[in-house]
């Protein structure tokens, strides 16, 4: 049961990135799309930041995506649930997958 909880968070969050990431892509047309491209991948790299600390610490890393998916409801003015929630489900799975892990 401790793997069934225990992947779904890391490979969502994983997958996330990846989603948060497709949004940097629309930099290739402007002159200087190298560094826009750098500069719209920081949000994705924040991400990276936090996967790597929940996947250490689960219930820091649960928090934390927590804490994203309400910055991010505040970024968008909360009218788009389509950026924040995967943060939140993230972020309940990781509080989840703590109290099976056996340390």
């Amino acid at each position: 049961m401790s793997k069934f909880l225990y992947w779904p968070p890391r490979v969502l969050a994983i997958l996330f990135i990846v989603f948060v990431s497709l949004f940097a892509l629309d930099v290739f047309g402007e002159p200087q799309w190298f560094l826009a491209l750098i500069i719209h991948l920081v949000p994705s790299y924040i991400l990276i930041i936090v996967t790597v600390i929940a996947w250490k610490y689960d219930r820091v890393g649960g928090l934390l995506f927590f804490l994203a998916g309400i910055f991010l409801l505040i970024l968008s003015d909360f009218k788009s649930l389509i950026i924040s929630l995967p943060a939140f489900v993230i972020g309940i799975l990781f509080l989840a997958s703590k109290p099976l892990k056996r340390t």
